[in-house]
């Protein structure tokens, strides 16, 4: 595992599994689905077409703090777009940069114009982290002679 490795690579060790929603569903629905998963935020499909991410942030400051009701108002017309993708190409230090210059915590993955999956911040930070660890025990085995 290496520090440098492609947002690919890491979801072939996280999963691809991708939790979505549809943008036809309430607010009140999609929080309660983020909450059932444990999970922060969700993209937003019009049938197979990506059209947004929604998230607790969204929740609140769209919802909550604009005194509107989350079991009337649908995802769509609170949903952050345009979204912004990455390719299973592009290498975790480049996905974090981007997510530290747009200020986001969620990436889709896009691969041939299919959703291939979903990395947080979370995610990356979790994959430096390994590729530390093993890093500083493969020197440690070295410098020990194993």
């Amino acid at each position: 595992m290496t520090t440098s490795g492609t947002i690919g690579t890491l979801l072939h060790h996280k999963g691809s599994t991708v939790w979505t929603i549809s943008d036809k569903a309430t607010v009140f629905d999609a929080i309660a689905f983020l909450a059932a998963k444990n999970i922060g935020a969700l993209p937003v499909m019009d049938g197979d077409r990506l059209v947004g991410i929604f998230s607790e942030r969204d929740y609140t400051r769209k919802i909550a703090l604009a005194g509107k009701s989350s079991k009337v108002t649908l995802v769509r017309e609170i949903v952050s777009s345009p979204v912004i993708t990455i390719t299973p190409d592009v290498t975790i230090e480049e996905a974090m940069r981007l997510m530290t210059d747009k200020r986001i915590r969620h990436l889709p993955v896009i691969d041939g114009g299919k959703m291939v999956g979903l990395v947080s911040i979370g995610d990356m930070v979790n994959w430096i982290i390994s590729a530390q660890s093993a890093t500083i025990d493969q020197m440690r085995s070295y410098i020990a002679g194993r």
